[in-house]
């Protein structure tokens, strides 16, 4: 139930926060009373007159200086306004759907990990779909199928995650979707959507695949739930919820009763909380269409020189991942991903092959061979998912990526660092050079200790992690190694 949200903020130094917005606002407010001031003295104010407004203007100055800075600590040490507003936390009772569901309470203290419910015997599970409102039917989409595939790019395309000014749409790919949403053993019936009985027009749909999960010491095979879409003039149906809890019994049909999902907004109750990360390619593209802005004092020319990156990789053994290289890509990385508390398990090398195999326009992966050994010692990947630029009259696309799983074999804590910082930075290069214009990441895995350096901004966006069915201890985004598409 991924809903991130589109963040324009590239640079740290030019986030159009609080702060700026207030001393625009009381430095307007200044310039009208000192132009009153002034009519009133040129109509026959004397200079005492003049000298105690001026005494009052440095007066006035000085408390607006005071509350910019204390509103400039106030943000260093928590979230701007526009993040905060998404991740307010509500009790229980204000979670009418989520209060009936086996999820942690907020204010709940977890000492043992472990199933909240038992496991529902077979004969106990409801065989028959949840009822819809009388207007619509429950289907079963066919992904080979191209035209219920395009349905679904239609419907998440304009119903999915957008930015909060209508700006910006995630635009999903039929390539992307088939990549997300059939993974080996992957269950058609877990591709759940709702028509309209009339016409047959999808409005609603939600999706599981399932997955191996270790949290903390427990594996988990369970269901991984994204992509969950209501049409907007849908909203106030209440489908979500029954769109929940019927890919729930689809779930306990097949004997799963854990799910992963994320989501923007806090609800009962997070086993982690990440922030996304932005880094330009393109400046010029992402200030012309308003996806970032230009910092206070800096001019384009200047902001382009910043973000200037080589137009060659520096680390020697860089190339494509071919098919080939699935073996010990799946051995690095589930060595890798021990170092941390909640991390996918890819069991299988077709696992390795889906999820990681380079496919143009979606996943692109790069390994490291030693040149003497010919072992792969690091390999990373990002994917691709662009959004529409709406209603601009020259760019109607944001080329964009998103880190997704890598791994190093460096053992050294400041030798990752480097190493990381390296990698990175050739991932930024390939990236540049396949066009794109932003480059995204979560501060998950160890992805903080080349975030500052490499000049990632921090975006306004928040995604929290969370698990149906099971109770665990909270962790810091650095233990988290899942990554959702």
């Amino acid at each position: 139930m991924d809903e991130q949200e589109h963040d324009h903020v590239f640079d740290g130094e030019g986030e159009g926060s609080t702060i700026d917005k207030m001393r625009a606002k009381q430095e307007k407010k200044n310039m009208k009373k000192a132009k009153k001031k002034a009519a009133k003295i040129s109509a026959g104010g004397s200079k005492a007159d003049l000298e105690d407004t001026a005494a009052k203007q440095k007066e006035l100055q000085e408390k607006v200086r005071m509350l910019v800075n204390q509103l400039a600590i106030r943000e260093a040490i928590q979230p701007p306004p526009s993040a905060s507003s998404s991740q307010k936390q509500k009790d229980m009772s204000s979670h009418k759907f989520w209060s009936t569901q086996p999820v942690p309470k907020h204010d709940e203290t977890i000492e043992e990990d472990g199933p909240i419910e038992p496991d529902t015997p077979y004969d106990q599970i409801r065989k028959e779909p949840y009822v819809l409102p009388k207007e619509f039917e429950w289907v079963t989409l066919e992904l080979n199928n191209e035209s219920e595939l395009n349905e679904l790019y239609t419907l998440l395309t304009n119903n999915y995650v957008e930015d909060d000014d209508a700006m910006f749409r995630f635009d999903y790919s039929g390539d992307f979707l088939k990549w997300a949403l059939q993974p080996p053993g992957y269950l058609k019936t877990w591709h759940v959507g709702v028509r309209v009985s009339a016409n047959k027009r999808l409005v609603a749909f939600v999706s599981g695949i399932p997955a191996d999960i270790r949290i903390y010491n427990s594996h988990q095979h369970l269901v991984e739930i994204n992509f969950l879409c209501v049409h907007k003039k849908l909203r106030s149906k209440r489908l979500a919820p029954v769109l929940i809890k019927e890919i729930t019994r689809r779930s306990h049909l097949q004997g799963i009763f854990q799910a992963v999902y994320t989501a923007g907004v806090v609800l009962p109750k997070p086993i982690s909380k990440a922030r996304y990360y932005h880094r330009s390619l393109n400046p010029k593209k992402l200030i012309d269409t308003n996806f970032s802005r230009l910092p206070p004092n800096t001019t384009l020319s200047r902001l382009i020189k910043k973000f200037k990156l080589p137009t060659e990789t520096s680390t020697p053994g860089l190339r494509s991942m071919v098919e080939k290289d699935v073996p010990e890509i799946r051995t690095l990385l589930n060595e890798y991903m021990s170092k941390f508390n909640f991390v996918p398990v890819f069991k299988t090398d077709d696992e390795i092959k889906h999820w990681i195999l380079t496919k143009d326009k979606v996943i692109w992966s790069f390994v490291v061979e030693d040149p003497e050994t010919k072992k792969l010692t690091d390999f990373f990947s990002f994917y691709y998912l662009p959004s529409s630029v709406i209603g601009h009259q020259v760019h109607k696309t944001i080329n964009a990526v998103y880190l997704f799983y890598y791994a190093v074999k460096e053992s050294d804590e400041k030798a990752i660092k480097g190493r990381l910082q390296g990698l990175m930075k050739d991932a930024l290069i390939l990236a540049k050079l396949k066009n794109v214009d932003v480059f995204n990441c979560l501060d998950l895995l160890e992805n903080k200790l080349f975030i500052d350096d490499l000049k990632f901004g921090p975006g306004d966006g928040f995604l929290n992690y969370y698990m149906y069915n099971w109770r665990c201890k909270g962790m810091g985004s650095d233990k988290v190694g899942v990554v959702m598409l």
